[in-house]
């Protein structure tokens, strides 16, 4: 039997993907090897969301104090790879500023196109009030999933959960035969 592969075809709708988003960032929170120490997330409800799909307030701990960052995320939940025009008309920085925010995360199922990634590059190289703006393709997104809790990816994920209790479940079988 082949190992399961972990895949957002699962998936099968934006507001499934955006629950999935905002159960990964309350994931972190109970993350014992980081040093996130409280994790806020409020989602935007239903309607237009006006490009925030999820506020995402982080603690963290250095060892001597605590700092705060907060991001606006938004999910692009498309069949296609993701380019500027996709985006919600609203002016990203304004957006970050907005909702006092540190940065822009946007998180697609599949790939930001050429376009979006060089925008970003300059939005970070350029912003004035030093906003961090971050994107995550779909597999980017997935290689962080595979090492989420795995409340997780049994919630969203039944298929590949399924399997890979079936693969532990005949090795450890074949460990007891030998």
């Amino acid at each position: 039997m082949k190992p399961p592969i972990l895949s957002l075809d699962e998936i099968k709708t934006d507001k499934q993907f955006e629950e999935l988003v905002a159960a990964y960032f309350r994931s972190r929170r109970s993350k014992k090897s980081s040093n996130i120490d409280r994790v806020d997330v409020n989602h935007s409800g239903v309607g237009p969301d006006g490009g925030k799909d999820i506020l995402v307030d982080l603690q963290f701990s250095d060892g001597i104090g605590g700092f705060n960052r907060r991001w606006v995320v938004q999910c692009k939940y498309h069949n296609r790879n993701i380019s500027p025009s996709t985006l919600n008309d609203n002016n990203i920085p304004t957006l970050i500023h907005s909702y006092n925010a540190d940065g822009y995360l946007l998180i697609c199922r599949k790939n930001p196109t050429s376009k979006l990634t060089a925008l970003f590059d300059r939005l970070n190289q350029n912003c004035n009030f030093k906003y961090r703006y971050e994107v995550w393709s779909g597999p980017m997104f997935l290689s962080q999933l595979l090492i989420a809790d795995e409340k997780i990816k049994k919630q969203f994920f039944p298929i590949y959960y399924s399997n890979e209790k079936m693969l532990e479940k005949k090795k450890t079988t074949n460990k007891k035969t030998r």
